[in-house]
């Protein structure tokens, strides 16, 4: 599988230089767009994490921006340049449950008790743009793909879940991903 975007850099409209449309509490909500290519035959649902390994050093912890999990490829559109390859479109993730109710998204770093955020789902259970606070950081956006949904997850599931699910109830049949780079 091949993840990949039109982009090496997170555009503004989805990172820290966000206009003020495109953010709740403060916060970019505006999901990019990306394409999986090449994806096994067997597969049937995707499910990915959206990370930030460069904020270790600011925050003691990996930032978690964006979890999906259990997203039918039936309910996909496809890219139309390639009838290969799978678009997710730009704000996917707020448009998401109305598109598809059976997919899932989970917490994102905002809903850490550490963090100090009020709650407000649109901002701790969707899509968080990337907002660098020291320097430029690279993201890892990675995906999964298998034969059946992660059984046991629910709305707001936590990063952790999906990985315990991936590795002990469902086994990916393909995987991939790619880095981005967010401006500070």
């Amino acid at each position: 599988m091949k993840i990949s975007a039109d982009f090496t850099v997170v555009p503004d409209d989805f990172a820290k230089a966000a206009a003020q449309q495109y953010r709740v509490d403060g916060v970019p909500v505006i999901s990019f767009p990306f394409y999986i290519d090449g994806v096994d035959s067997q597969a049937r649902y995707l499910h990915w994490a959206f990370t930030d390994p460069d904020s270790i050093p600011v925050c003691g912890f990996e930032w978690i921006h964006w979890t999906v999990a259990n997203l039918p490829i039936d309910a996909l559109m496809f890219d139309f340049n390639d009838s290969y390859a799978l678009a997710i479109p730009p704000d996917f993730s707020r448009q998401m449950p109305a598109m598809i109710p059976e997919a899932l998204q989970g917490r994102n770093s905002s809903a850490s008790q550490f963090v100090g955020r009020d709650g407000n789902p649109a901002v701790t259970m969707r899509y968080n743009g990337p907002q660098p606070p020291d320097k430029d950081h690279d993201y890892c956006l990675h995906v999964w793909a298998t034969t059946q949904p992660v059984p046991g997850l629910n709305q707001g599931f936590w990063l952790n879940e999906l990985m315990h699910g991936l590795r002990e109830k469902v086994q990916p049949v393909d995987q991939g991903g790619m880095f981005v780079t967010g401006k500070a």
